[in-house]
């Protein structure tokens, strides 16, 4: 009896061994993509630093949908932003999305490109909150933070941005004006990635298409690398 209870513990080392139960690590977006001038603007931030929760961390995952390489694919039910990869992989950001009345789905390419963009409310976001400025110059106490991805459809501005943060506590809520918003060290990271142009797709909500297990990614399984 002895005996096969230490051939199945053995075996049960060996299936931890060889993966199957491998744990997911995260990592910050490279200190390298950090201009001078946004270490300067990230040093003064008054905002609280907040480590945001494991899951919405970025990652390399594994990704099964059939978008091209160099796609952006926002799944708002799930609150991630895919950079498609090649070999079947992406990189994996957890962002803030609009509440269900204001969420943009559909899909738009990136007509505009900014850093350290200012802000000017639109008279929607004027009508609800009221006392705003006309407009915010840019900086680190600006909305949009350090980076700003405009999408547009065909040559319309969609007025919906993916763009970065003062509020990194929200990362992954629901509750931005309709826009998608990721801390800014992850925004500049995907900055550094895309261009004018890019593919944006923005998935229904409840569409039931995820391209990665949410349920794996908060048990940390799955299978993750960084790069």
């Amino acid at each position: 009896m002895s005996s096969l209870k230490a051939m199945l513990g053995m075996l049960a080392a060996g299936l931890m061994l060889s993966g199957c139960m491998q744990a997911t690590t995260y990592q910050s977006a490279p200190e390298a993509t950090l201009k001078p001038a946004d270490k300067a603007q990230l040093a003064k931030a008054r905002y609280a630093k907040v480590a945001v929760a494991e899951p919405f961390r970025r990652a390399i995952v594994d990704y099964h949908r059939k978008e091209m390489p160099g796609t952006i694919v926002v799944d708002s039910d799930n609150h991630y932003l895919y950079l498609v990869q090649d070999g079947g992989k992406a990189i994996r950001y957890g962002v803030t999305v609009g509440e269900e009345a204001l969420a943009f789905s559909g899909i738009a390419r990136i007509g505009n490109m900014a850093e350290w963009p200012k802000w000017t409310p639109t008279a929607d976001i004027h009508k609800r909150i009221e006392g705003l400025p006309a407009s915010v110059p840019g900086g680190v106490d600006n909305p949009l933070g350090a980076r700003a991805l405009y999408l547009y459809q065909g040559n319309r501005d969609t007025l919906f941005r993916i763009h970065g943060t003062n509020q990194p506590e929200y990362i992954g809520a629901s509750i931005s004006s309709g826009c998608i918003r990721m801390t800014n060290e992850d925004v500049i990271d995907l900055y550094t990635r895309v261009k004018q142009g890019t593919v944006v797709v923005v998935l229904d909500p409840k569409q039931g298409d995820s391209p990665y297990n949410s349920k794996m990614a908060l048990q940390g399984g799955g299978n993750a690398i960084m790069q």
